[in-house]
């Protein structure tokens, strides 16, 4: 690797590639994880949650490190301990599919067109199909301790469902979105600061929404190798491609369990060489709120869409704490930025009021949906006035 700020795919090492890969991590570095496999930390949900309520900093700075300069992936047991949630979901994602399949197949990143059944932005789709189990499902606080302890508060979710039939085949090893979504000729133009700052804007995660024994495909991992500086040019290359293919490992996941890693991390979804098992998994894309995500969610619908199951249940105190928390986080934009400072400026702080303080002050005060409704579109009119 050369000293220049701009990377060229000639600088580029898989010898100091695999010196990094071939690292070893020391479980006690990760008080908190149960064990680790094929240098992948495993966490149990429920002993992982346990500590936030008396040292939550200690908490996030595991998780974060354990993106960052560890293996930079973690898988997390039993993330849905309730797997009514899961299969109502499924039943969601089921009409979708049926309404969607008019429109074809649906194209893949890293894959052929017609391996996988795919539903983009299942995030808002799933709130428009049924609110209490788009309710159900994104007030996981396990979600959103991840998604914050990689990318602080205001964390912007977004969701795609990826379903793979037997003979499904395995993606390209690669990278994630920003600039795993760039070509060379465009990732070269970025200077190598920037492309480092690219892995801190985006954290990846999937849910398993079927039971994934390895003849079905989970995803290959290629452990520590995030912290490659090069690699988002590097994962093209056919030296590179060959090193993942005999390193990667793979692990089996049951249904409800969560897998979270660096976008930076070179991965690929395996072949399915089952008969009968369809591999099902919610994949989820969270976005820095100081980065753009790949997706357009429309948040005004979305909450006006789930506004009124979630005041019945905020009313019968059945969700509260840490529960409201992740809803709210992943339904609600809490971002202030970018606005229109003229008709939207910060008249008690330092910023404008966002989605997210507008939903929890419209809880709190029991506005009617009718009333909310006005006032988040009036909130959306002043930002963009």
């Amino acid at each position: 690797m050369t000293d220049t700020l701009f990377l060229q795919p000639d600088a580029l090492s898989v010898n100091a590639f695999s010196l990094l890969c071939e690292q070893s991590l020391t479980l006690s570095d990760y008080p908190l994880a149960a064990e680790a496999e094929k240098n992948v930390l495993i966490y149990h949900n429920a002993a992982l949650l346990e500590p936030v309520q008396s040292d939550k900093i200690a908490v996030l700075s595991e998780l974060h490190r354990a993106l960052s300069t560890g293996p930079g992936v973690l898988v997390i047991k039993g993330a849905y301990p309730d797997s009514e949630v899961i299969e109502r979901h499924n039943r969601v994602f089921d009409a979708i599919f049926q309404q969607e399949a008019a429109r074809g197949n649906a194209g893949d990143h890293f894959s052929a067109a017609g391996n996988n059944g795919r539903i983009w932005n299942s995030l808002q789709k799933t709130a428009e199909q049924d609110a209490g189990s788009f309710i159900e499902y994104y007030s996981n606080p396990t979600l959103a301790l991840v998604s914050e302890a990689w990318l602080g508060p205001w964390y912007q979710m977004t969701a795609q469902v990826n379903v793979v039939r037997p003979g499904g085949k395995a993606q390209q090893p690669h990278r994630d979105y920003h600039l795993g979504f760039q070509e060379n000729r465009d990732v070269q133009r970025f200077p190598l600061p920037l492309q480092l700052l690219s892995q801190y804007l985006t954290l990846q995660g999937a849910v398993a929404h079927s039971a994934m024994p390895l003849e079905s495909g989970p995803t290959q991992l290629l452990p520590f190798s995030q912290q490659y500086p090069g690699g988002y040019l590097a994962w093209r290359q056919p030296e590179f491609i060959d090193y993942f293919r005999q390193h990667a490992v793979q692990l089996p996941l049951a249904q409800g369990d969560a897998l979270f890693f660096n976008p930076a991390l070179f991965h690929a979804a395996g072949n399915n060489v089952t008969r009968d098992h369809v591999r099902i998994a919610n994949l989820l894309q969270v976005s820095s709120a100081f980065g753009k995500p790949m997706e357009t969610v429309n948040r005004l619908r979305l909450l006006q869409l789930i506004y009124p199951a979630l005041r019945q249940r905020y009313q019968n105190e059945q969700l509260h704490g840490a529960e409201l928390a992740a809803l709210v986080a992943a339904a609600a934009d809490g971002y202030s930025f970018p606005t229109n400072l003229d008709s939207d400026p910060p008249l008690a702080g330092l910023a404008p009021q966002t989605q997210q303080q507008l939903l929890l002050h419209a809880l709190q005060e029991d506005w009617n949906a009718e009333y909310f409704n006005q006032q988040l579109e009036r909130q959306q009119r002043l930002r963009s006035a």
